[in-house]
Parts: structure tokens; sequence; C-alpha cells
């Protein structure tokens, strides 16, 4: 994401992180539970029944609460942690974004193609922004991003920004002002906490 970026919208409910011990808004984190054969699932819906334990949505937190037995400590008992857990979760945390986008897309909330983007921008329709990672920088600065104030969502790559489209690759979509764009906006800043920060926007 961004670094000038907003923070996502929050719920008021907060958790505490069981590694850095801070309390953080819902929306920043990641819910895991214990499954029936004692393994860590993570519950990126939050609907999982079973004690939540809960995490900061960032790779290095996940992967540290892996290898110190902080899911043990918690719950008191002995639980396996699945090989290549973070991962795991940036694999889930994209695939609800995509969903989502999908979702949008599919209610005629979303649309895609640089020129389709740059109107609807100009013309004030856009609510979100977004650029596949490893698009064109050159093409981008051609877009007039002040028109979107920051909401700019660049954590996706093309061929995954093209599964909600149903196309091969997509390097630029927009989603206008219905709700799921407050959610894609949401989860896509969870997913950041997990993949390498990109570059800063210049607006």
């Amino acid at each position: 994401m961004p670094e000038h970026q907003d923070a996502p919208p929050e719920t008021g409910n907060t958790r505490c992180c069981l590694v850095s011990r801070e309390t953080l808004a819902r929306e920043r984190m990641v819910r895991f539970v214990v499954g029936p054969d004692r393994e860590i699932v993570p519950d990126i819906a939050g609907r999982l029944p079973g004690r939540g334990l809960w995490l900061q949505s960032r790779r290095d937190i996940v992967e540290r609460a892996a290898a110190t037995d902080a899911f043990a400590k918690a719950t008191r008992r002995d639980v396996t942690v699945p090989d290549g857990l973070a991962d795991r979760v940036e694999r889930l945390l994209a695939g609800r974004c995509v969903d989502l986008i999908g979702f949008a897309r599919r209610a005629g909330e979303a649309l895609s193609g640089f020129e389709a983007v740059r109107k609807v921008l100009l013309r004030g329709g856009a609510a979100l922004l977004l650029v596949a990672a490893d698009g064109s920088a050159r093409q981008r600065g051609r877009l007039p991003l002040s028109r979107v104030g920051g909401r700019i969502v660049d954590v996706l790559v093309s061929t995954e920004l093209g599964g909600a489209f149903g196309r091969d690759a997509v390097t630029y979509a927009a989603l206008s002002p219905g709700g799921l764009e407050v959610r894609v906006w949401t989860e896509a800043a969870r997913l950041a906490g997990f993949r390498a920060a990109q570059e800063s926007w210049t607006i």
C-alpha cells in the first residue's frame, strides 16, 4: 500500500496480538483457531467456531508466532503449526481480495482497462483505484491519481486482478462507491502486511 494511504475504516472492535501484545482493531489482524486435529487454522473471515487467537496482519508476526510456540502457550495445549503458515495466510488474503473485486464486478461496481479507468477517474466516479503491482510505472503516471484521494491499492499482481474480471491479466481497475470498495480496501491493507511494500505514489 502507498505510505500516504489512509488507514482502513475500523469498527471499534479490538483484539490483543499474541506476539506484539498490541491491542489493535480487528480489521488490522488475522484470527486463527485450533482445528479438530489440533492444527492451527487461519480464519480469514473470522467465522470459524472456537477460541480466536489473534495476530497482527504481518508476515513477520505470523512467522514469529510459529517459531516461538505462541499458539501453544496461548492455548496451553499441544498444537500443530503447519509449515508455511504465513504463505498460506497470504494466499487466503489475496484470494479474499480477488473474490470481493469479482463480487463488485458482478454488481456493476467495478470496471477494468486503462482508458475506462482514466475516464471514470476524470469524472470523479471512482472510490478506489486498483493497480497491479507488476504494471508499468510510466503508464500509471498518466492516470489522474489525485481523483481518488490516496485510496489506491497496489498489492495484487496483474494475474490476480485478471482473475477477478475473468481475464488472464488486468493492470488497472476502479471500484465505484457502493460498500464493496470499503471491504476490498480493508482486506488489501491486511494483505499488504504479507507482501513487500510497493513504491510510494507521488500525486
